[in-house]
């Protein structure tokens, strides 16, 4: 006779199955509306950066505007003004600016890819674990202690350099006729470009430590020595990462204030007389320089300048982008 034996129910089973499909649902809805809540607030923060450009675009065209539309009378009754219409104030001083910030950049470019390749591929890891970690302190330094820094010790080091280049390379309108003290707008180029190295140092830095390690490798198995392999297959690689990090030091070197004022001479000329004082300013410097003692028409006036200095940003980071763009089979995220 057999016997036949039933397996129970498995209730337990049975009963957890429809609570986990249920857990699952409740965990894809939640994610869902995670995603569309983090989705709102990007777009919310996108949003934000425009509407606020475009806030500060309007109010400098509005507190600027009675300026640009005033007499030539009324702006040469200003004490300070010393020019028929704004546009031909403002001129000098974008020329100015544009001078000291791209001489900043020629100097402050080569030395940081030079630090950066050094910290990233050449120094030992502790070595270049302190070194990284100076670099980022020096962006840290306020720009008043710069200009303290420029104005009471650099000056009187270049003093002799400069006295060499305008007795040796007097001849190129460059160097010609240096007076001392050195408080020209090579002076004040090279206090900015030592506030920029580190910015652009640090950024390269990180670009250079992205490059695959396949590549270094094949470029060295291939008989490659170190500098061939930097050449060929780190610096390709990171150069728009560098170019990004230059246009970041030269936003900074544009709106620069204090140490430019503190080192430079001013002036108002479109002059390329780079060691001769007198000669440059920049529209940052010449706005803290004059606004103590600005009000009514002749803050307009100085407001128009600052929208000139914010036309000038805004055009080089387009320009940035659009050669960023144009080297986008570079970049480290292709």
């Amino acid at each position: 006779m057999a016997v036949t034996t039933s397996t129970p129910p498995q209730r337990g089973a049975d009963a957890q199955a429809p609570a986990d499909a249920g857990a699952a649902v409740r965990a894809a809805s939640t994610g869902r509306v995670a995603s569309r809540v983090f989705a709102g607030l990007s777009t919310g923060a996108g949003v934000l950066i425009l509407v606020t450009l475009a806030a500060v675009a309007v109010f400098l065209v509005m507190e600027a505007w009675p300026a640009l539309t005033a007499s030539s009378e009324d702006l040469e009754a200003i004490s300070w003004f010393n020019a028929s219409s704004v546009a031909a104030y403002v001129g000098p001083l974008v020329f100015g600016t544009l001078l000291a910030s791209v001489l900043a950049l020629l100097l402050a470019v080569p030395v940081s890819i030079g630090i950066a390749l050094f910290i990233s591929h050449y120094a030992p890891r502790r070595l270049a674990q302190g070194l990284g970690y100076l670099i980022d302190l020096l962006a840290a330094i306020p720009s008043v202690v710069y200009g303290l820094w420029g104005a009471l010790w650099l000056i009187g080091q270049l003093d002799p350099v400069f006295t060499w280049l305008s007795s040796t390379l007097g001849f190129v309108p460059l160097f010609e006729g240096y007076q001392a003290p050195a408080k020209n707008v090579l002076s004040a180029s090279v206090v900015l470009a030592v506030m920029i190295l580190p910015i652009i140092t640090a950024v390269s830095r990180e670009v250079f430590l992205q490059t695959p390690r396949l590549h270094e490798e094949a470029s060295l198995a291939l008989g490659a020595t170190r500098w061939e392999m930097v050449r060929m297959a780190v610096l390709p690689f990171g150069r728009s990462g560098v170019i990004s990090a230059a246009m970041l030091g030269l936003g900074r070197a544009l709106g620069e204030t204090m140490a430019v004022l503190m080192v430079i001479s001013p002036g108002f000329l479109y002059s390329f007389f780079l060691l001769k004082p007198g000669q440059h300013q920049t529209i940052a410097a010449n706005i803290a320089s004059k606004f103590p003692e600005s009000s009514g028409l002749s803050v307009s006036a100085l407001i128009a300048t600052g929208l000139a200095l914010f036309v000038v940003t805004f055009a080089v980071n387009f320009a940035a982008r659009w050669i960023i763009a144009r080297r986008a089979e570079f970049s480290g995220a292709n």
